[in-house]
């Protein structure tokens, strides 16, 4: 069977998307169509960068063409079509010097409770800073900080309205915690969860800033591409528990931001439930969860290891009634959360004075298939 291109833009032009009401090819989301023997690569500019949109995409015309080629292997190329918003993206939010991103491989980490300590850390040393928990699926900050039956209120800013961040504990906090019922899920696809994320990051008040932490989903999915497209980090955290699994999507995470299409420098990563101290041991330590895992991927990938942090029972009770605590002074572990926050300066200076500022990021996802 002879592979034509005029046949393949016949059966391209019979395909629909659900946020489509013209073809593939008269919506012009086809820009290129080549064929390499049984071979066919499509060419697509799109404005939905999500996963879940492109394996639509994928699919559909799959389904097609393999009706007529059976035999054929297709393959996709996509770019993002640039759009023309109110927001301005890829540009550093307004008066924030240096925006941190914290990410976890895998959940249950305690990702969201460094997160919360580390804010108040940076906040108790000095610095003014906000939270952003863009953790759209599972928002904790509301509870750990205290703010669960809170809701933020809008103000006038050069005449438009903006979101007020809530704060507590001297940090300026906002979530999706408090615009969502707090006993429902969110059931939200990629593009609404990236939305809420812009407005949290764009139509807010945040003022003057020295730090935004912003506490991401665990893995590696939409809410992550959306944040690196939107603004240029100054850096990510990554946190993880010490065991071999864990370590494991650790390792994901960094490769993910070490991307060249993402190039976003990694800070270095904190090893949570590193050891326990048995009050009844004399202060030996207990490797639960096994040892050294975080020192070892730190040595091996050659970034910081910022802090191992211990299992206590005062960590959780801390979340648990919106305290943090690194509020406690009294305690041994206020202290390592401390230094935890000093350390994490110490690498954004490093980090400040010998890279160049993050670019705007640009992704293309190249990908073949064939069925």
């Amino acid at each position: 069977m002879n592979y034509s291109r005029k046949k393949i833009e016949e059966i391209l032009s019979e395909v629909f998307l659900q946020d489509q009401k013209k073809n593939l090819i008269s919506s012009g989301l086809v820009k290129n169509i080549q064929i390499f023997g049984k071979e066919i690569e499509l060419d697509f500019e799109i404005e939905n960068p999500t996963l879940q949109y492109k394996r639509s995409v994928e699919l559909k015309c799959i389904n097609a063409i393999k009706k007529y080629y059976s035999d054929s292997e297709i393959k996709f190329n996509f770019t993002l079509k640039k759009k023309n918003t109110s927001v301005i993206k890829g540009n550093p939010i307004p008066n924030v010097k240096n925006i941190i991103a914290v990410s976890s491989g895998k959940g249950g980490v305690g990702k969201s409770t460094i997160a919360a300590n580390l804010a108040v850390g940076l906040k108790k040393i000095g610095y003014n800073v906000g939270l952003v928990d863009a953790d759209i699926y599972g928002p904790s900050m509301p509870m750990m900080f205290g703010l669960q039956e809170a809701s933020p209120q809008g103000v006038k800013v050069n005449g438009r309205v903006k979101i007020k961040p809530l704060e507590s504990h001297g940090v300026k906090l906002l979530s999706v915690g408090f615009f969502a019922n707090s006993q429902q899920p969110v059931v939200w696809r990629g593009p609404m969860a990236s939305k809420a994320l812009n407005q949290l990051l764009w139509e807010a008040d945040w003022g003057a800033l020295d730090y935004m932490i912003i506490d991401l989903p665990p893995g590696t999915g939409d809410i992550h591409l959306s944040l690196i497209q939107s603004i240029p980090l100054t850096g990510a955290v990554v946190i993880s528990t010490p065991q071999p699994i864990a370590i494991a999507d650790a390792r994901k995470g960094i490769n993910m931001f070490r991307m060249d299409s993402i190039n976003v420098p990694v800070l270095g990563i904190v090893e949570n439930m590193s050891y326990f101290v048995s009050s009844n041991n004399d202060g030996n330590k207990e490797y639960i969860f096994g040892k050294d895992g975080a020192k070892n991927i730190a040595s091996e990938l050659k970034i910081n290891l910022l802090m191992e942090i211990p299992i206590l029972k005062q960590i959780r009770e801390g979340g648990d009634i919106g305290r943090p605590v690194i509020l406690e002074s009294k305690l041994e572990i206020s202290n390592t959360f401390l230094n935890l926050s000093k350390n994490l300066v110490s690498a954004v200076n490093y980090r400040n004075e010998n890279l160049k500022p993050t670019k705007k990021v640009e992704i293309t996802h190249n990908k073949g298939c064939s069925k």
